[in-house]
């Protein structure tokens, strides 16, 4: 399953530049979204390069069919790498691993300047469930929680930057 959302934050690129290089503002997302036991593991910014890695636990309400074959609740890792692009954009790479799950879950993040006063941050995901016949059962439920999800991150992500301006 390949999907794209997009949203504009209501704040100059710098400032969504400040949030996402800002572990804090990681750590109170996934907080927002009912993720537990949020345990930062590492974060770099160097050379206009920003990694950032975050363990949780995750809480999903799976469909019957769903529950051979994963956990409702799992142990996610986040790996994010951004990096500052020489137009003055910015653009990464993102992975999940969900421990003991045939999930594969990766994308691509970028932003860019909207004018003056806005930012448009663009999320492409990528998810396969390797599980022969109903794997794509699973995608094709998935993806309405994928889009539930992002939504949390960019409510989380509205949030921050109302209470950091």
């Amino acid at each position: 399953m390949d999907q794209t959302s997009r949203h504009t934050f209501h704040a100059p690129i710098e400032v969504v530049w400040a949030m996402f290089t800002n572990p804090d503002a990681h750590l109170a997302k996934f907080e927002s979204m009912g993720h537990r036991e949020i345990e930062l593991i590492s974060s770099d910014l160097t050379d206009g390069t920003f990694t950032i890695e975050i363990t949780r636990l995750v809480d999903v309400d799976l469909p019957g069919f769903a529950r051979k074959v994963l956990k409702p609740t799992n142990t996610v890792t986040s790996r994010d790498e951004w990096r500052t692009n020489d137009d003055g954009t910015y653009g990464g790479n993102w992975d999940l691993e969900t421990v003991g799950a045939p999930v594969k879950i990766h994308g691509t993040t970028s932003l860019q300047p909207k004018g003056a006063d806005e930012t448009e941050y663009v999320i492409d995901v990528k998810l396969k469930v390797g599980v022969p016949i109903i794997g794509g059962r699973i995608e094709n439920w998935s993806k309405g929680t994928m889009e539930q999800q992002i939504q949390q991150e960019f409510d989380a992500g509205d949030a921050w930057l109302a209470a950091h301006p």
